[in-house]
């Protein structure tokens, strides 16, 4: 019997990640396959499972990449394979994104499929400019249009019955056919001084509002230089974007961030530094890959009455211990009176979520002083870390003559596929800040970008003092956090 796959259609929203429904997240990560289109914001593109087929058919105003009788087939030719294919659209596959179409050839040859919906930019776009779209002291109507008309086909608007409504006009994909949208509704008899607004890339950092009146949108549209994608808003309601446009007062509204950290791990610092109002880029410079087997470690824990503490630098070490663990068929009591130290309060949180709770933190999150405080105890301690660790812990642990083995359970790798397209960021001077979180990401966002390259334009937000040295060593201006946590980097991205 044929195995046949299924198709679900995703609303992405109008860019913002964090508009991505949770439904829509979930089946995205279950996907085997995903295509998707232009206006899909990055954030979300880089929540596409690594092993997943993706396929752009990057549509776009008045020209499609891939036509869409293609993209109708592509996605049964993938579903007929017996494959979980994801199409990601833009806003709502359902408000004038085609979804429709995409289903009848599916349910034509009685392929499964389910349909996500998504935050469309009618309604988030305007949200994020401050322009409610319903006030009861200003309209009792809200009505969706599309700007959009098939290639050489005229818009066939019914402009009079719109004036009438006396409601909140949103028009999708009217950029180009803006003027005769405005033409219309002017010789319909809607009063030319009535509030307009034109929003560009709405939810997204790159968001741009034009006010203006029905009249003057042309002119202004014009002069700001307003193109796709974005919306047009008519309304006594847009009177209201210059009070409530919360989005374009966010602290770090501007400011373009790179997140180097691991990409298991970026989510945290990204989703606080996009809550400011930041332009973040993950570009994940390092990844963290266990060795496996690990008889050093094996070994260690069959016999881990002959210490007194186990330690851990990182999250990434926790997770490598706890692996070897359940894989030798033991759990946490296996641990017996051994007690545990994290390098700091993250290291802490990762033992936390296997329900063990760290008996030492440093009071200052770096090995120098996580091995002093350790000397400090007495007993032997099993270290479990990077293959290549700070020489700090070690030297003052032989400081404090305390005994010691240092056990590798994990390697940082430096590749990563998207070197170029860093670069280019760099060249172009597009970055205010990148952050680091270790040394070990200095070293993968300089091994990315190639010695001898030009850093003087970027500032380095650190964790901690032994990372700031490491990005000096490159000529990257520095700035420290007060504390090695997530919060306090986020608050000196604040304050730079």
């Amino acid at each position: 019997m044929e195995q046949r796959g299924k198709v679900v259609l995703v609303g992405a929203g109008p860019g913002d990640p964090g508009l991505l429904t949770i439904r829509g997240r979930e089946a995205l990560s279950q996907a085997d396959v995903v295509v998707y289109d232009r206006l899909v914001g990055p954030a979300i593109l880089a929540m596409m499972p690594e092993k997943a087929e993706k396929i752009d058919v990057g549509k776009e105003a008045s020209h499609h990449k891939v036509p869409q009788w293609q993209i109708n087939q592509i996605l049964l030719d993938k579903a007929l394979e017996g494959k979980n294919v994801v199409r990601l659209k833009g806003g709502d596959p359902f408000v004038f994104g085609r979804g429709g179409e995409e289903l009848e050839l599916l349910a034509e040859h009685g392929v499964a499929f389910e349909e996500v919906p998504g935050v469309t930019s009618a309604i988030a776009a305007c949200a994020y400019a401050g322009i409610p779209v319903t006030h009861r002291d200003f309209c009792s109507s809200l009505h969706i249009i599309t700007g959009h008309a098939k290639a050489g086909a005229e818009l066939t608007i019914d402009f009079e019955a719109l004036v009438r409504t006396r409601g909140t006009l949103v028009f999708l994909m009217g950029v180009t056919a803006m003027p005769k949208i405005v033409e219309g509704l002017l010789q319909a008899g809607m009063n030319p001084d009535t509030p307009a607004a034109m929003v560009e890339s709405g939810t997204t950092p790159a968001q741009r509002r034009c006010d203006a009146t029905l009249q003057t949108l042309p002119e202004r549209a014009a002069a700001m230089g307003i193109h796709s994608p974005a919306i047009i808003v008519v309304g006594k309601v847009c009177a209201l974007a210059k009070d409530f446009c919360w989005f374009e007062k966010r602290p770090l509204r501007g400011q373009k961030i790179l997140v180097t950290r691991p990409k298991e791990r970026a989510g945290t610092l990204s989703d606080k530094l996009r809550a400011l109002g930041a332009d973040v880029t993950e570009y994940p410079c390092i990844e963290t890959v266990p060795i496996v087997p690990c008889i050093g470690m094996e070994q260690a824990l069959g016999r881990i009455g002959d210490y007194q503490w186990l330690a851990f630098t990182s999250p990434a070490g926790v997770e490598a211990f706890w692996n070897c663990l359940r894989g030798m068929g033991k759990d946490a009591r296996q641990l017996g009176g051994v007690r545990l130290a994290a390098i700091g309060s993250g290291t802490a949180r990762a033992l936390a979520g296997h329900g063990l709770t760290a008996d030492l933190i440093p009071s200052v999150y770096d090995a120098a002083h996580l091995g002093a405080e350790l000397a400090e105890q007495g007993g032997k301690v099993l270290i479990l870390r990077a293959e290549i660790g700070s020489t700090a812990l070690t030297e003052a642990l032989e400081k404090g003559n305390m005994a010691y083995d240092d056990i590798p359970v994990y390697r940082t790798v430096y590749e990563n596929p998207r070197s170029e397209e860093l670069r280019g960021m760099l060249e172009a001077g597009e970055l205010t800040y990148v952050t680091f979180t270790s040394a070990s990401t200095v070293k993968g966002f300089v091994s990315s970008v190639g010695e001898g390259a030009d850093f003087s334009q970027i500032t380095g937000l650190c964790i901690g003092e032994q990372t700031a040295a490491e990005a000096r060593k490159h000529g990257i201006a520095v700035k420290i956090a007060p504390k090695a946590t997530i919060d306090a980097l986020v608050d000196l991205a604040r304050e730079a």
